[in-house]
């Protein structure tokens, strides 16, 4: 196992490292996964894999790409701007501008740089927070024609992942302005990671709260950690997610579709669920059996690869 990825590479799929530029310039680094007996003078359809929010490449996404690749695919996986090895800094910065526009610069790269891709056959999978972006890429980027989420996160919607009334935002609006002041004048802005630089062992996972439970449970152990995401952005990032609502025009998505997967269990369910009430058709809610929110992160016996494989190869003809 190449150090860093938490899944072993099938001997079927070939991984190659890429870099290519979004459209301000800034590099991001990713990988592109083949299956070894490609015939490299057709073309295919091709996926881009995005992390979870604060996440990277050779989590979640090598996963996903390790077996779609098998299914036929041209998988693209990639760091978000600002993060793991792509360029930009200062580091751990989040933008729902930015991480869309990712998504969109994959399909750049897709569709200019790798010959065997019909670059009129690309769709997005969007893992956790990446949900969120690949929707709001979709929005305006025609050029993807489907969309998958699966344990999608809309990091936008602050205002419904911490419900609070007018006293308590407008104390974290305060917050957040004052530590702005702090940044400045430090040079550099506050960036506080959630997990360990070493995992922890299985059974020596600090026991906190039911979410911060969870979480460990997949970044903080051997499972799913990696040091290039230790959690989070910086503090000061939820500025951005506070004042530009990402999925405000979802329904211009349509007709192409959109597949949303949930976990029975996720807490993360009502992102999804309001997503999906947003859309238009067509649209699917598709709810995984006995699957917590991290599960379709890395969980192959729960992931639904044959669903994915059947929607992305329908809607990608």
């Amino acid at each position: 196992m190449a150090y860093g990825y938490i899944q072993k590479l099938s001997d079927k799929v070939a991984r190659t490292h890429v870099r290519y530029n979004n459209r301000y310039g800034t590099a991001i680094a990713g990988d592109l996964y083949t299956a070894k007996d490609l015939d490299k003078t057709k073309k295919y359809p091709a996926l881009i894999v995005g992390a979870p929010y604060g996440g990277v490449k050779e989590q979640g996404p090598c996963v996903y790409a390790n077996e779609l690749a098998q299914r036929g695919f041209v998988v693209l996986t990639f760091d978000q701007v600002h993060m793991g090895e792509s360029g930009g800094e200062p580091r751990n910065i989040s933008s729902p501008d930015l991480f869309a526009e990712s998504f969109s610069a994959g399909v750049d790269f897709l569709g200019v740089k790798v010959p065997f891709v019909d670059r009129e056959r690309i769709g997005v999978i969007g893992i956790c927070g990446s949900g969120g972006f690949a929707l709001s890429a979709a929005q305006v980027d025609v050029r993807i024609k489907a969309v998958a989420t699966t344990s999608m996160y809309n990091i936008t919607d602050v205002r419904n992942m911490m419900p609070m009334d007018k006293a308590a935002l407008d104390g974290m609006k305060a917050q957040l302005a004052r530590q702005r002041w702090t940044d400045f004048e430090n040079g550099y802005p506050e960036y506080i990671p959630s997990f360990p630089e070493e995992p922890y062992p299985d059974d020596g996972i600090p026991e906190t709260d039911p979410l911060t439970n969870e979480w460990n449970r997949f970044y903080a152990v051997k499972r799913g950690h990696h040091p290039n995401a230790r959690g989070g952005f910086s503090t000061t990032s939820n500025l951005a997610m506070l004042n530009f609502p990402a999925l405000s025009y979802i329904e211009e998505i349509s007709p192409r579709p959109i597949l949303f997967v949930v976990g029975d269990r996720a807490h993360s369910k009502s992102f999804s669920e309001r997503a999906y009430n947003h859309a238009l058709e067509p649209k699917e809610l598709y709810v995984v059996e006995d699957a917590e929110h991290i599960d379709l992160y890395d969980r192959v016996d729960r992931i639904p690869f044959d669903k994915l494989e059947d929607f992305f190869k329908s809607n990608l003809k």
